[in-house]
């Protein structure tokens, strides 16, 4: 959106005529310009750090470029221990973690926003409830519990549990709030069942915030390590964090400390293109939350 066509919010089109607006809206500027750098930078330096070769790293004379960007050294490093297979790993639990995000905590919203059966509002309460108690308390039984079931070494479990989280379902369930009520009505006299309707009008009218979800469920599972590292005992099943944890533990012996760097920045690319690839519906979620009658 164009400042001219601003008319809401802190500040708006007619604000910024005014003379005493203008620093105030330099300051704004320059503050969320310091605020993108500092997030962006760390990432920056560690792309360019990657391509530098020890020499460099260790060297007492500061440079912030490498003397070559050699763009083979990323397929030299994805080659090393097969890198690959754990690569693909992360792929499958992130895969799952995300479908289990969007189909199970839709349905709940959906079950206590529109569809609202009887106890509906026990259930929210006893899901606000499990929002507030950090979910480490519950690592140690979780993984005592996994064991006793001989569900370790196992994808499924890792799944459901990055899947299943709070503040995902409270996502949906303020986006589905906002839904006109007249089009399920509509959908109900043309002989919809509840089950169709979730599935051919509200995700349909979500897709800003299934995206949205979808993001924050695949940066989780995708970036979780504690979980991974404790339910996988078999080495050819760990993800791409736990093998990252494996090889740091052994620098010097195989790896070298820029192949390291390397290895994170590959690491962290996945989640670079699914940010670009769901932006849109980010800023769409923020802007077009539905549509309120």
């Amino acid at each position: 959106m164009r400042l001219k066509d601003k008319t809401n919010g802190l500040l708006n089109f007619s604000d910024y005529k005014k003379p005493r607006f203008h620093i105030l809206y330099a300051v704004i500027i320059f503050l969320l310009i310091l605020v993108v750098l500092t997030a962006l930078l760390p990432v920056f330096w560690l792309i360019v750090s990657s391509f530098k070769s020890v020499q460099e790293i260790n060297s007492t004379t500061f440079s912030f470029f490498p003397d070559v960007f050699d763009i083979n050294k990323i397929w030299q490093v994805w080659q090393k221990e097969n890198f690959g297979k754990y690569f693909f790993n992360s792929i499958i639990v992130t895969s799952g973690a995300v479908v289990c995000a969007v189909i199970f905590n839709g349905l709940m919203a959906y079950v206590i926003s529109i569809v609202k059966p009887k106890g509906y509002k026990v259930m929210y309460v006893m899901i606000m409830i499990s929002y507030m108690i950090p979910a480490i308390t519950g690592m140690i039984p979780l993984f005592k519990w996994l064991s006793d079931i001989n569900m370790t070494d196992n994808y499924l479990p890792l799944m459901l549990i990055f899947g299943a989280n709070a503040f995902y379902f409270i996502n949906f369930k303020n986006y589905f709030d906002m839904i006109p009520r007249s089009l399920f009505e509509a959908a109900k006299i043309d002989g919809c069942s509840d089950l169709k309707i979730f599935t051919h009008v509200v995700l349909p009218l979500s897709r800003p915030i299934v995206g949205v979800v979808a993001i924050f469920a695949m940066t989780g599972a995708w970036s979780d390590f504690l979980l991974p590292y404790l339910l996988l005992n078999d080495s050819d099943l760990y993800t791409i964090m736990v093998e990252i944890y494996q090889v740091q533990n052994t620098l010097g012996n195989g790896f070298t400390y820029d192949e390291f760097l390397m290895l994170l920045v590959i690491s962290i690319i996945p989640q670079i293109i699914v940010f670009f690839i769901f932006q849109k519906q980010i800023t769409s979620s923020a802007s077009n939350a539905g549509i309120k009658e």
